[in-house]
């Protein structure tokens, strides 16, 4: 009676589909579960439930996740619920642990192979014996590719074919990594190392090839549980299946929508797939999002709701539970730093308004963005982290090329002009202008130094003034050594240690995290989605990607994107993925009263006059700022104009909004136009009002009283 009364107190707070989810009996169950929607509440509530009732032993529970803070987590909570003993580990952790305990079995004595902690040192190694000089980057973009092969379970031998099926964007020919792969191969068994990959498919082999320990670990673990199941690959699916051994008494989680870690060979095809797999398997679909307030999870709704592909048929709409909030904030800028900035100045106003550092977050496509951000958070005097990766000017190839630019100074002429003697510079670490390289992590240094030359590009352009005597001053071309002093202040500036701060941290490394202000900035077509995404498929992840980014976002969220990358840049278009900024879409086009409005919407641009943002409500453009801009209302105008409305009015005998409207009216007292063209500029101000009450705002915006002008006066033309 005592253990049904501690399983029925599981179940206490839970909402119908979780309880669906807990309750399921046993066998298969797929618990599709979207952002925010409590699945871990839901997966270590039905182990607890199971196991408080009766039906099954704790410690006969193998709990599987990828990261070991997602299965510390799952622990705590089975400890909390009264479930201790339950093995909640990563596929890695769970493999290795069976392999050590199975090795003395397996190996007849022999020593358990030293398992790697990194491939690139052997990778670097195997290139040289194929004839490759792989740098660090190289060698790390051929260690991924020898990673996704090995998870894909794809030998040296069918590398070629299987890369080309797969439409790999390989770093070197096929063929040259393929080569690479056998050599690596080679120098780990003459070394007597392993590496995780290895692990894994010792653990299958130790499963699968011998019926003892197969018989011991099945024995161990009769109920499996899988969390993020979209993300797993076709090996850890191996090991997967070799753990069940054919029984069906598997639990899964996870969220299509949110798959998006395809090039490291994830799938979530399993997903997809499981109620094929699994005849008569219960499905359980999580769509309360606990997390975000409606409003952001209405604008995750909408970006997702156009998917296509296989993962877009286990699509959720998710609807939101919190109270309401802020609508997303939607942002226009003219080029990147001005972006930046107002990210930075935001971020401060949000610390000075009471939100923890902590509880912010800017996300951005590529860890190459990061830079613009660390410089305008810096002067804005904000804390900030790097999520994921290093601060830019930590990286070891930004480090290598400002070495590279000093010793410049020695051999390029000073009066060659900055952004040609930056490149000629970035030559000696093999940077050049041309198209970026194949593999992430070349093609994520090309586009940091990249940036080293964009910033060039912008510190030219404001040459340094130089005074001659009291009253004469001449402008002087900024040199490369002026430039390497500017890179050195930033450095030192952007190395200050930080307890606390906003992340910074690109979209895939912000999977599973939340704050309660999210900036998704760099929202432009070639960015978001990255011009590398080249098929449909490709494009689907990056909308995906955008997607997680949104959910991240408890209450506060602000989506931009510049206009250009550089001021005077080339213009370019917003994400695909945001139907309220890109106003080409084929509904508004096929209608054309409704194409010729969103024209003349393009045609009157109207800036923030505080941030410069391109403001894209009526209410915001009117006031000519952002809603979350300080407001500088002079109350005592304001209030005066609000008489004179209320009189005019009366005399008009029309309600007061047909003079002018509330907003217009804050517009008059924030704005305070002092001639005929700054009271026609603000939006509802037009020839015929102007002509009708024109004189009139402009006295009262002078100081005038409501008794001096009079109602009268409004009528004169």
């Amino acid at each position: 009676m005592v253990v049904h009364s501690a399983a029925e107190r599981v179940l206490a707070g839970l909402d119908p589909e979780q309880r669906s989810a807990v309750t399921a009996p046993a066998g298969p169950v797929c618990i599709l579960a979207g952002a925010g929607t409590g699945k871990t509440r839901a997966v270590t509530s039905r182990i607890a439930h199971r196991a408080l009732s009766g039906d099954i032993s704790a410690r006969h529970v193998l709990a599987v996740t990828f990261t070991a803070r997602a299965a510390a987590e799952m622990r705590s909570r089975l400890a909390v619920l009264g479930v201790p003993g339950v093995q909640a580990r990563t596929f890695h952790a769970a493999a290795l642990r069976q392999v050590r305990y199975f090795a003395p079995r397996l190996l007849e004595g022999r020593a358990m192979p030293e398992l790697l902690d990194s491939k690139v040192r052997v990778v670097t190694l195997a290139a040289a014996k194929v004839g490759l000089r792989a740098d660090r980057a190289a060698a790390r973009d051929l260690a991924g590719e020898i990673e996704w092969a090995k998870s894909s379970l794809v030998e040296p031998g069918e590398y070629v074919v299987a890369a080309a099926k797969a439409l790999r964007e390989t770093p070197y020919e096929p063929a040259k990594v393929a080569d690479v792969f056998a050599a690596y191969e080679r120098l780990k068994r003459g070394n007597g190392v392993i590496d995780f990959e290895d692990m894994l498919r010792a653990a299958v082999w130790g499963i699968e090839e011998h019926a003892d320990v197969a018989e011991q670990v099945r024995g161990q673990y009769r109920h499996l549980v899988v969390d993020e199941y979209q993300d797993v690959n076709p090996l850890q699916q191996r090991l997967l299946d070799a753990w069940l051994g054919g029984r069906d008494d598997l639990t899964v989680v996870g969220d299509a929508s949110q798959t998006i870690y395809s090039f490291t060979g994830a799938t979530s095809s399993y997903l997809v797939d499981f109620p094929r797999r699994y005849r008569g398997a219960t499905m359980v679909r999580l769509v309360r999002d606990y997390r975000s307030t409606p409003q952001v999870v209405g604008l995750a709704n909408a970006v997702i709701s156009q998917a296509r592909g296989a993962e877009a048929r286990l699509r959720l709409e998710l609807h939101g539970q919190r109270p309401p909030g802020p609508e997303p904030d939607l942002r226009i800028f003219t080029d990147e730093p001005a972006e930046a900035n107002a990210v930075a100045a935001r971020c401060r106003a949000l610390i000075d308004g009471g939100t923890p550092a902590r509880e912010i977050a800017v996300l951005f496509r590529t860890n190459a963005q990061s830079e613009a951000y660390e410089k305008a958070l810096t002067e804005a005097a904000v804390p900030y982290v790097v999520q994921g990766a290093e601060r830019f000017f930590e990286r070891p190839e930004v480090r290598q090329a400002m070495i590279a630019l000093r010793a410049a100074t020695r051999s390029i002429p000073g009066e060659t002009p900055l952004p040609v003697a930056v490149v000629e510079g970035l030559a000696a670490v093999g940077w050049a202008p041309d198209a970026p390289p194949a593999g992430g992590a070349a093609r994520e240094r090309w586009e940091a130094l990249a940036a080293l030359v964009q910033l060039a590009e912008e510190y030219a352009a404001t040459p340094e003034v130089v005074p001659i005597g009291e009253a004469v001053a001449i402008e002087r071309p900024v040199t490369l050594g002026d430039f390497n002093e500017e890179l050195a202040r930033r450095a030192a500036q952007q190395h200050v240690p930080t307890v606390e701060g906003v992340t910074l941290a690109s979209l895939h490394s912000a999977k599973g995290l939340e704050w309660d202000a999210v900036f998704l900035v760099g929202l432009a077509e070639g960015t978001l989605p990255t011009t590398y995404a080249k098929t449909p498929e490709q494009v689907e992840e990056e909308r995906r990607l955008l997607y997680v980014g949104i959910t991240r976002a408890r209450e506060w969220l602000w989506l931009s994107y510049a206009a250009a990358r550089s001021p005077g840049g080339r213009a370019r278009r917003p994400s695909r993925f945001l139907p309220q900024l890109d106003r080409s879409g084929g509904g508004e086009r096929a209608g054309g009263g409704a194409a010729r409005r969103t024209e003349r919407r393009r045609a009157q641009v109207v800036s923030c006059r505080i941030c410069g943002a391109t403001l894209l409500a009526g209410a915001d453009r009117k006031l000519g700022r952002c809603p979350t801009c300080p407001s500088d209302l002079d109350e005592e105008l304001y209030e005066r104009l609000r008489e004179w409305r209320q009189r005019v009015a009366g005399a008009q005998k029309v309600p007061p909004y047909v003079v002018f409207t509330d907003a217009t009216l804050t517009a008059l007292a924030e704005r305070k136009p002092g001639r005929t063209e700054e009271l026609i500029a603000i939006a509802g101000i037009g020839p015929r009002k102007l002509g009708l009450y024109g004189d009139t705002v402009l006295a009262l915006v002078a100081g005038a009283g409501v008794d001096e002008v009079g109602p009268q006066k409004s009528f004169e033309i």
